[in-house]
């Protein structure tokens, strides 16, 4: 089942049973995902991949993490405990993500696998760790990793 079509569903099941912690954060989600379709149609594209929608959760999850920053040096705990509602909901419709040592062990891969031996080939380490497991690495921490395994 396509992921629009999931998220939506989860929005109805929410609202059904009048969870207040979960509908918000999903209406958050449609709409954004409408958002992102409307600007698609200028470009010509009919249906919204589930690729995109899934960089789009990512972008989401992103710009909540920096509020949780913000909120906990302002000691607002309240808003901060929000943030991490909604992260928890978004997360949910993402592909489960690596663990460190998973991610360390693919990074050990690919660099061996390119050949690469100092910090300078670090973009074409990226490149293909991207195009092999974009969905499921956090290439927050995949940058810190391949910086030590090159030292």
């Amino acid at each position: 089942m396509p992921l629009k079509k999931q998220i939506e569903e989860k929005l109805n099941e929410s609202l059904k049973a009048k969870d207040k912690n979960t509908y918000p954060t999903l209406r958050l989600i449609v709409s954004a995902i409408k958002d992102s379709e409307i600007a698609g149609r200028s470009k010509g594209q009919q249906e919204i991949k589930d690729s995109d929608i899934i960089s789009l959760l990512k972008k989401m999850i992103k710009q909540r993490n920096e509020s949780c920053a913000m909120y906990e040096k302002a000691g607002r705990k309240e808003l901060l405990e929000n943030e991490k509602k909604e992260i928890a909901v978004i997360s949910n419709f993402l592909p489960k993500q690596l663990t460190e040592e998973e991610t360390k062990n693919i990074c050990q891969e690919t660099i061996k696998s390119i050949g690469a031996s100092s910090i300078k080939d670090m973009g074409k380490i990226m490149g293909a760790l991207k195009s092999k497991h974009a969905n499921t690495l956090d290439f927050s921490k995949v940058s810190s990793i391949i910086k030590e395994l090159l030292k």
